[in-house]
């Protein structure tokens, strides 16, 4: 069988020179991700970035510039992963909102910080995008081809 890799996207929001990260209950452990998840089935990537957020850290996200796409191979899990990381701003919260699971909490954490994490990083894509996005990295949204809605 060939390469199958899941498709997900995730946002990387950063404000006051912090960054929107979820802390994630997987496998029995705490890891810190950014605001990300699988795209549905026939769901366009700008909508998926928007809703993975939204359903996880409560806040709405608007997709400002397409950061890059990062493979990803598990090297415990042996699954592979494209992940089309987005950029934007939030705007309005809702903070009783429930989370989605495996979420469990939500942080603001400047990247000096990520550094020595409360807890480990669920991939290096984490400080990865944040480096790009440091980096100035900025493609158009229009490079990603979604369907129109």
């Amino acid at each position: 069988m060939g390469w199958r890799p899941s498709i997900t996207v995730a946002a990387i929001v950063e404000a006051d020179g912090r960054f929107l990260l979820v802390e994630e209950r997987i496998g029995g452990h705490h890891v810190l991700n950014q605001p990300a998840g699988r795209v549905e089935p026939e769901e366009r990537l700008l909508d998926a970035v928007v809703r993975e957020t939204l359903e996880e850290t409560g806040w709405h996200f608007e997709p400002e510039w397409f950061l890059g796409v990062y493979p990803w191979r598990s090297p415990h899990a042996q699954r592979s992963s494209l992940r089309f990381a987005f950029t934007g701003r939030v705007r309005a919260h809702e903070p009783q909102r429930a989370l989605d699971e495996p979420v469990v909490a939500v942080h603001w954490l400047g990247r000096e910080q990520l550094l020595h994490p409360p807890c480990p990083l669920r991939t290096p894509l984490v400080l990865r995008c944040i480096d790009d996005w440091y980096g100035g990295r900025r493609l158009p949204l229009s490079a990603i081809n979604d369907p129109p809605p």
